[in-house]
């Protein structure tokens, strides 16, 4: 990581660790958890993306934490929510055990619901180059992280584990689950920095186009390298069946199903 970036990225986890319910704050539990699904470890790409945006329209780094950190915890949420038994049930991220291998799935649970409101109380307290335009941050990460973002991607996802891929599935469950809220890291930050439509717009194209390859580079790293490598198990999203960059039809085992499902592709 280039000395800029790293020197953000500090600043970034300092803003995390101070600014996070302390452990010793009751209920204890609750606070461990949270504190350990967003501090351990990471790359912090989406709050930085947030910060590199906001300078890029001419805002500073003090615009976009708190709002590009708000992010964050959104991203933190969704991987302890993704890794429980009844999503991809996986025993390990970034490299540590997760969440509910650590303090169980009941409190795991209630850390991600306890990450996503805290996420909200940030963004909507953050202080943005142009306070009149909180708003507006607010409803880019509720789109991104709902129904028609990442819950949304990751509801496919489930649904179509087990089918022939398609692009078009394909494309909608990388754009949903996955570049949606990177997009919306990159566009929150703009907005930060008081960015004027054509910026904004800009960056949105920017967003979309990256979170989009972020995806297709996790699919080929999942297949190509080792669990140590990449901080979880590789190979998971093949062996499980789902539908991936690198997934072709002979990949998939036989199955019928009746429902939602089916709309989603062909049935091999």
């Amino acid at each position: 990581m280039k000395q800029p970036l790293f020197n953000e990225k500090i600043l970034v986890e300092e803003f995390l660790n101070k600014n996070l319910p302390p452990e010793n704050e009751k209920p204890e539990a609750l606070h461990k958890a949270m504190r350990y699904a967003v501090l351990s470890g990471g790359k912090k790409l989406r709050t930085l993306l947030a910060v590199s945006a906001c300078k890029a329209v001419g805002g500073t780094l003090d615009n976009a934490l708190q709002a590009g950190c708000a992010v964050e915890l959104v991203h933190s949420y969704s991987l302890i929510h993704d890794d429980l038994p009844c999503m991809d049930d996986d025993d390990l991220r970034r490299g540590k055990p997760t969440c509910h291998k650590k303090f169980g799935e009941t409190i795991a649970l209630l850390a991600g619901d306890a990450l996503l409101t805290l996420a909200f109380e940030w963004a909507a307290r953050a202080e943005i180059s142009n306070p009149n335009r909180t708003s507006e941050i607010i409803v880019e990460l509720a789109k991104a992280a709902g129904h028609a973002g990442m819950v949304g991607g990751q509801v496919v996802d489930i649904e179509t584990t087990g089918f022939s891929p398609s692009a078009e599935v394909l494309q909608f469950i990388h754009h949903h689950k996955t570049a949606d809220l990177i997009l919306a890291a990159v566009v929150i930050g703009g907005i930060a920095g008081n960015g004027d439509k054509n910026q904004i717009e800009n960056l949105r194209e920017f967003g979309i186009n990256l979170g989009m390859a972020f995806q297709y580079i996790d699919d080929i790293l999942d297949c190509s390298e080792s669990s140590d490598t990449i901080g979880k198990t590789a190979g998971k999203d093949i062996a499980a069946g789902k539908i991936t960059a690198v997934l072709t039809p002979s990949h998939l085992p036989h199955r019928h199903t009746n429902g939602a499902a089916s709309n989603f592709g062909t049935v091999r």
